[in-house]
């Protein structure tokens, strides 16, 4: 029997215990985040543990919720102590959860709190918590720095200025961690959004072409200004949320033309035309980021915004969202062969949030490898409602059943909070575990130096070389 969260942690063998002492050290790429680049460009500090621990985590409001928590102690303005104690009270119960492992942690790593949350230690915590962000450098340059963050892409808008990123790049701060943008263009997506024409007016003041976007040569050719300027600022990567993915087969430049136009005069537009749209816009973009030889990111199957009540009081991203079910393998198939067959199809990851989609994805990634590029196309790591243990160990298994389990470029955070590092510390241990258990069950030879390149790589250096 092992103690709580020891050095043997989710390591079930001594062959697991020897893999992950060589990759637990190593440097963390985040190649998926959703990180404040303001955050880091100002080094914030930050108020107390229920700031740093509760803003913005829709992680914990769900499970909060879940265990009858007014919302006055989630989003609302109950004082922060009470919140904080709410949620270690509805921790102290939550067994199985992989919150209740990152939550103990994260204590741990950046508190030095090695016990077990509970309802009744919930003040003392919050007070040696609090102790450690009260200190002169505990800030968010400190934070990245003690997770050996080595790089990391933010989430960011083609109209965005992207100054917070500029700052960091001037200020070049000895030890910080490289912080790239990655572009996602989920507004221009959604011709049917009210704001539709307002925002099309943001991209035109960026890229400095005011009153001259009015049809679809004009709306590319500041895409293509917004691009460049994106790669300047280092951006390797491209992200799509594709809630669900289109494509129109009969889809052609005027017929896009036509749809653009309608949606600036604020008329609604028919699903044939927004499919057409979509259509276009997604295989240009493609094709540009080819270009560039960015990594293009595909996120497919949530359904977002569900409690119209709740989105109505908060807004989104506050734990309103759950997997879908709609079947997209045709049509993801189709946009995928369709840059593929116009040499367009740039190295691209594939998420689904439902895992159903599992082997789905684990083999569609298979139908357009090659060209000379060791794992061109990537099941992404488990995501969202699938980052837990189950879903990190059937993810590593059915990859390496359907694909090449040793080309994949590992975990992410996908998180707004400074101090999620620990899930890449959680994945390790997962990782480390199972190929050891691959080799302690004779279906893999025990020669620890192959399996402790094959771990190396997969934690780090995949992606170090993915990414370029």
């Amino acid at each position: 029997m092992r103690n709580f969260l020891d050095e043997g942690f989710l390591l079930q063998s001594d062959t697991a215990v020897e893999i992950f002492d060589a990759i637990k050290d190593l440097p963390i790429i985040d190649y998926h985040c959703h990180l404040d680049p303001a955050a880091i460009a100002y080094n914030n500090r930050f108020k107390n543990i229920t700031e740093l621990w509760l803003g913005g985590d829709h992680y914990k409001w769900r499970l909060m919720r879940a265990s009858g928590v007014p919302e006055s102690h989630i989003t609302g303005d109950a004082p922060d102590p009470e919140k904080f104690a709410a949620w270690c009270k509805t921790l102290e119960v939550a067994i199985g959860s992989p919150l209740y492992h990152w939550s103990h942690m994260e204590l741990k790593q950046y508190f030095g709190f090695e016990g077990a949350v509970t309802a009744q230690n919930a003040a003392e915590i919050y007070v040696q918590c609090n102790a450690h962000i009260e200190k002169e450098d505990f800030n968010v340059h400190s934070l990245l720095k003690g997770s050996r963050v080595e790089w990391l892409a933010t989430t960011d808008d083609p109209a965005d200025t992207l100054k917070h990123h500029a700052k960091i790049s001037f200020d070049k701060v000895p030890g910080l961690a490289k912080i790239l943008p990655t572009f996602r263009p989920g507004l221009l997506f959604d011709p049917m959004n009210v704001g539709f024409e307002k925002y099309i007016g943001k991209l035109e003041l960026a890229a400095n072409l005011r009153g001259k976007i009015t049809d679809w040569d004009s709306l590319l050719a500041a895409l293509e200004n917004r691009l460049d300027f994106f790669a300047q600022r280092g951006c390797v990567l491209s992200d799509h949320a594709l809630d669900p993915p289109v494509f129109d087969p009969k889809a052609n430049d005027t017929l896009a033309t036509l749809a653009f136009r309608k949606a600036l005069r604020g008329e609604a537009l028919s699903p044939g035309e927004v499919n057409a749209y979509k259509t276009r816009l997604f295989a240009w973009l493609g094709g540009e980021y080819k270009k560039r030889d960015w990594v293009m990111q595909l996120h497919m199957g949530a359904m977002r915004n569900n409690n119209t009540r709740m989105f109505t009081h908060l807004g989104p991203d506050t734990g309103f969202d759950s997997m879908g079910d709609e079947a997209f393998a045709g049509t993801l198939a189709r946009m995928l062969d369709d840059l593929e067959n116009r040499d367009a199809l740039p190295r691209t990851i594939l998420y689904a949030l439902n895992p159903t989609a599992d082997e789905m994805l684990a083999t569609m990634i298979g139908n357009f490898q090659g060209r000379g590029i060791r794992g061109r196309m990537q099941w992404g790591a488990p995501w969202w409602f699938n980052d837990n243990k189950p879903g990190m160990q059937k993810h590593l298994i059915t990859l390496a059943s359907l694909g090449m389990l040793a080309h994949f470029v590992g975990m992410l955070t996908d998180s707004r909070s400074f101090i999620s590092y620990p899930r890449h510390e959680y994945f390790r241990r997962i990782l480390a575990n199972q190929l050891g258990t691959w080799a302690e069950d004779g279906e893999f030879p025990r020669e620890m130096e192959l399996l402790k390149k094959i771990a190396r790589d997969i934690a780090y250096f995949n992606a170090k070389e993915y990414f370029g």
